[in-house]
């Protein structure tokens, strides 16, 4: 029976092939870009380096197929991406050689995390990452992650948690209000922003 628990070193594996099956707007993105790894380096590595106690993981029993990842503090984390984990991710990643538009943005994603710090910082100073495999959507297993971190995060203080979406990913921006994120008065259109409290109901 698949269940929640906190993220182990050996799970790595599997959130990445998590993030890039779900990397496409919630669609398989494998093969899209020259490496798999793209994606999950922008969107899951650096957290579980960073702040592995924030990050929880649906375990099936055989294999990790969902997760959830946070930073408390999204400042700090964008000051460390940049001093610790950037240099690495240019090298690996040269912006001039990306072969096609669409991978050149997926780079630049990687390339600013300040860039998506939202003003509201200050009621939302977390911000999160998650990702089910499709096979257990639908079954409450989002729902139990975010719980699971919100918990974590009032632990340490947080007032707030923050996270931005492609408005392509209609579901997710569904599964998101249905607990009751809201969108944030700074949010784009290109780039929607939502944010709830941490001591919210969800």
């Amino acid at each position: 029976m698949s269940s929640i628990r906190p993220y182990r070193p050996a799970d790595r594996a599997d959130v990445y092939d998590i993030c890039v099956r779900t990397g496409a707007s919630g669609g398989d993105a494998r093969g899209l870009y020259s490496v798999d790894d793209l994606i999950p380096d922008v969107f899951a590595g650096p957290y579980l380096e960073y702040q592995p106690d924030l990050a929880f993981v649906v375990d099936t029993g055989e294999r990790v197929a969902g997760y959830v990842l946070a930073a408390a503090d999204s400042v700090a984390f964008a000051d460390w991406y940049d001093a610790h984990w950037l240099p690495g991710f240019r090298e690996r990643y040269p912006l001039e050689k990306a072969p096609t538009p669409k991978e050149r943005e997926a780079i630049g994603f990687g390339l600013d995390q300040h860039e998506a710090i939202v003003p509201e910082v200050d009621r939302f100073p977390a911000h999160l990452h998650i990702d089910v495999l499709p096979e257990l959507q639908g079954q409450g297993f989002g729902r139990r992650l975010i719980r699971e971190l919100l918990a974590a995060l009032r632990q340490r203080g947080v007032p707030g948690v923050f996270l931005r979406m492609s408005p392509a990913n209609t579901g997710a921006m569904a599964f998101y209000r249905r607990l009751g994120f809201e969108e944030l008065p700074s949010s784009r259109p290109d780039a929607p922003a939502l944010a709830i409290a941490t001591d919210a109901e969800v």
